[in-house]
């Protein structure tokens, strides 16, 4: 139980608009919403800054840094969620799917080592214990191109909160890397490989592919279907893949990497997911297209941190710019990543919803989150 906060003098981001108002929070949820720009007794006056839902986060790479925040370095699980946990807090994210990579590579040295299920227990047991500010949710990122998927995913349980299940295949020359150069220094760089050590890698992924893709896909899909988990593709390409997306019974498409396979999912109904990094920096680092100008197309349904947290409320202001509607642009990090998963509970200041909260104001477009709650208690 939560002593009711009354969030007052504040520019409310509602579902379709942004009104001048007072938000009050009572035991976990909003209690009442009242217009105008009064401060009553006892109220903490907003001056002016917005309120938002709390942000809702469906893939970020977060976690993983802070596991592994140097190559070849491991820092202990708990911290590491911990620091997660709080930076996510940090940043205004009050709900976070965890991308966790499942499908190993265990003959490729010290690379590409099964974590998934060590991490994820850790990750339950910690929020059993309630030592987690903000809401956690499991994104099973399962590499098609590995050695090790199907035994992976088995060991996860619909008791396991997984929401998202996505469909991800990094064999060099196709999808996040059609240009193999590039691919080349990404890979060379993050894991400090010689170019006679790329070559054999590059070998080695492409053979995976080949021998185990169809399956490994075909797995994938049915250990979806059995955690009760939303079934998302990542970086399709061709208006092929879409289709193929389609009949697997995708409904997201994390970080399409072209126009014509954006459209194709606008066409078949699957809510397109951009990201947040690649709208901040002007375009993305891969070469593929820029979400900005997907999101000019009425292209972008939501956006993702990916690898930077921070990212998330930035891109989602400047959705707002760019369309000239602030409620339209922060809905793609809170009532359209909701509504994709099927949380009814968050996403949107209505009375009965959750009381996760953000607070921030606009330094020269800049925002910056003041105060955020998580179920109307303030984490950060």
């Amino acid at each position: 139980m939560t002593q009711e906060t009354i969030l007052a003098n504040a520019k409310l981001i509602l579902r379709d608009e942004v009104v001048t108002g007072c938000l009050k929070l009572n035991d976990g949820a909003i209690s009442a919403i009242d217009t105008g720009a009064s401060v009553p007794s006892g109220a903490l006056d907003c001056a002016g800054d917005y309120l938002a839902p709390g942000l809702i986060e469906l893939h970020t790479d977060n976690l993983e840094r802070h596991i592994s925040p140097r190559p070849g370095v491991a820092w202990p699980h708990s911290a590491a969620i911990l620091a997660h946990d709080r930076e996510m807090a940090g940043c205004g994210i009050t709900t976070v799917f965890d991308a966790m990579r499942v499908g190993s590579i265990p003959s490729a040295k010290a690379r590409y080592k099964k974590y998934a299920r060590e991490l994820s227990s850790e990750m339950l047991e910690l929020r059993a214990r309630g030592a987690l500010k903000v809401s956690h949710f499991l994104h099973l990122r399962a590499e098609i191109c590995s050695e090790t998927l199907t035994e992976e995913l088995a060991e996860f349980t619909p008791d396991d909160r997984v929401g998202i299940v996505s469909l991800m295949d990094h064999t060099p020359g196709q999808r996040q890397f059609r240009d193999i150069a590039k691919m080349k220094a990404y890979v060379m760089g993050k894991n400090n490989l010689s170019a006679d050590e790329f070559a054999e890698h590059l070998a080695k992924l492409q053979g995976l592919q080949k021998r185990l893709g169809a399956a490994h896909e075909a797995a994938a899909v049915q250990e979806c279907l059995r955690l009760g988990a939303v079934l998302a593709s990542h970086d399709d390409t061709t208006v092929e893949q879409v289709a193929t997306s389609a009949v697997h019974g995708v409904t997201m498409a994390e970080f399409p990497t072209t126009v014509e396979a954006a459209q194709a999912c606008r066409d078949h109904g699957i809510a397109i997911i951009m990201g947040a990094p690649n709208l901040v920096r002007g375009g993305s680092h891969s070469g593929n297209v820029a979400a900005k100008d997907l999101a000019e197309r009425d292209l972008l349904d939501i956006v993702s941190s990916d690898y930077v947290p921070a990212a998330l409320l930035m891109s989602a202001v400047q959705l707002g710019e760019i369309w000239g509607d602030m409620a339209r642009g922060l809905a793609t990090a809170t009532t359209n990543p909701a509504r994709s998963v099927g949380l009814k509970d968050r996403g949107v200041l209505e009375i009965g919803k959750r009381a996760d909260v953000v607070r921030f104001a606009l330094d020269d477009h800049t925002p910056v989150a003041r105060q955020v709650w998580s179920l109307g208690a303030q984490v950060a």
